[in-house]
Parts: C-alpha cells; structure tokens; sequence
C-alpha cells in the first residue's frame, strides 16, 4: 500500500529580479498572520471589545513572534552565526561567503511561542482592557491556525524533514541539501530543478536519484495534528465555559501542541549543530517538556488573584 511515496521537487518561489524572490514560505506565514486576525476580530465582536486594539494586538503579535522565532533558532539550533554572520541574525541577507538575499530563513517555534508571551505581556501593560491570561487564550486560537501553514511552508521549503523510512508514507525531498548538492554538482547545472529534469531525463543519472531516500513527511505529520490543536481549542472557547476560567485555553494549548511536537520529533531528522541528545530525546523534546508542565499548571492548578476585567 502506497499512501505518499513520490518525488517532491516543487517551485519554492517566484523570482523577481537578481537575488530577490518570493518564497511561497513566506507567503505561508502571510497567510497565518491574516487568518489569526481574522479569528481575533471574530473573537473581539462575540465578546464586544472594541476593535480599536486589534491591529495593535496584530502588530505585536506579528514582531514578537518573528524576532522570537528568529532568536530561538539561532540559541538553540545555530549560535554560530552569532560570530560567523552576525547581521544575518536580524536581516534578510546572507553576508558570508557573498551577499545574498535569503528571506527569513530558521525560525524556531519555541522561540516563537517564549515571543509571544513576551509580547503579550507588553502589550497588555500598554493596552490594559483585559487580563493577559484572557489575551494569551485567545490568541493561542490564532496561533494554532497558523502553526498549520507554517509547517505547510517548511514542507514546500522541503525543511525540517523526517528520517529515513521505507514506509507507506514516504517522500523522497530531491531538494534535501546534501542531495541537491550532489545533483547539481554531477549535473552541472546550477538549479536543482533543471538537474533533477535533466537526472529524471537521462540513465546516466538514475542510480544518483535512485539514491535519494524516502523521508517521513514530518512538516506534514505535525500539521495535520495542528489542524484538531485549533479545533479542539475552539470549541471549548465557543462550546464550554471554560473559555471564563483565567488560563485554562492557554495550558491547553501548551499541553496539545507540545506533546505533537515531541512525539513528532521521533521522526525527524536533527536540526542544527548544537543538536542535543540526552536520554535518547533530541533538543525539540527538551524544549517542549517545560511548556507542557507550565500547561498543566494553568490547566489544573492555577488560581487568578483577582476575577478578569
């Protein structure tokens, strides 16, 4: 039974002059941001908040979690740009080895969802209208929309790929770094596309593709489990009173989330240098654990001070 099982080769992008090219990546995440606001201003008309803290809302929550995800990436999964290609950290541009236009590329949702807070916490301390917990459970809703396309976008990007399986779900990803490299190279074509063309169109080559292992669609695995994440939470927000107790949306989502991303990680390949393997649990499954016991906190333990305004 073969449910996967083909070649993914895609388009990532458009080109639009020089270096400079629109990823569908990126559009990925221009999705997620516009379908979150949208889910928000539902939420700011059921509950009759004006909708004048809204795009602010939006705005932090767009910078927090771009800047916390660009972070999170380079601490936990490559920190030597720190000291081989600082700007690179903040700009869309790769500086080593020639300049390039590279988008915004290595994001980590862990870094993403400690931004979040973050920015919440700022916001709320400017925008004083509801609790932060009322905010964080609510906004948790969009962010579990969105984490749908944006593996959707690491999947076209052929990015954080599973293991090596000879499963029924396996996808071969020609654009693999290391398979591109060799591809392009005995080719002599310098675009992975035309030298997969030219290897699918030649003999000669057809050990070399033949090589390419199938790989765990990993991108596709957590967002599918992300699509139930956001209906879950969306109907004890719109079904139950639990949306009323301060938190209770917020752990949720950190226990939900999290625990797909650790039991995904089993099928993933390790990302970056400072991979960690401690008792047979990679860097991903660390960083979730903390998020997932803080969800239980907030589900089970916690007792607001004083009622939401």
């Amino acid at each position: 039974m073969y449910l996967l099982k083909f070649d993914w080769n895609p388009l990532t992008g458009i080109d639009i002059i020089g270096n400079f090219k629109l990823h569908f990546y990126s559009l990925m995440w221009v999705v997620a941001f516009v379908l979150g606001w949208y889910i928000m201003k539902r939420i700011f008309t059921k509950e009759k908040v004006s909708l004048e803290y809204l795009d602010p809302l939006f705005i932090y929550t767009v910078l927090a979690t771009m800047i916390g995800a660009r972070l999170g990436h380079v601490l936990f999964y490559q920190s030597e740009l720190i000291s081989e290609d600082f700007f690179s950290i903040f700009l869309p541009f790769k500086f080593k080895g020639g300049f390039e236009f590279t988008g915004f590329q290595g994001l980590a949702s862990h870094g993403a969802a400690i931004g979040i807070i973050i920015g919440m916490y700022l916001y709320r301390k400017k925008y004083n209208y509801k609790s932060l917990l009322w905010i964080l459970d609510r906004v948790v809703i969009s962010v579990a929309s969105g984490a749908v396309f944006i593996r959707i976008g690491n999947f076209i990007n052929s990015e954080i790929i599973g293991k090596i399986t000879d499963s029924s779900f396996g996808v071969r990803f020609i654009q693999d770094e290391y398979y591109k490299h060799q591809i392009m190279q005995l080719t002599g074509i310098n675009d992975v596309q035309k030298a997969y063309n030219a290897v699918t169109d030649n003999p000669q080559f057809a050990e070399l593709l033949n090589a390419v292992p199938y790989r765990h669609p990993a991108q596709l695995y957590e967002s599918f489990c992300y699509i139930f994440v956001f209906l879950i939470l969306w109907y004890f927000y719109s079904k139950t009173t639990k949306r009323d107790q301060d938190g209770f949306l917020f752990g949720l989502f950190l226990i939900l989330l999290w625990t797909v991303r650790f039991f995904v990680e089993f099928v993933k390949e390790p990302q970056g240098e400072e991979y960690i393997n401690w008792f047979g649990l990679n860097t991903g499954q660390w960083l979730s654990i903390p998020f997932i016991f803080i969800g239980l906190y907030f589900m089970f333990i916690y007792k607001p001070k004083t009622a939401t305004k």
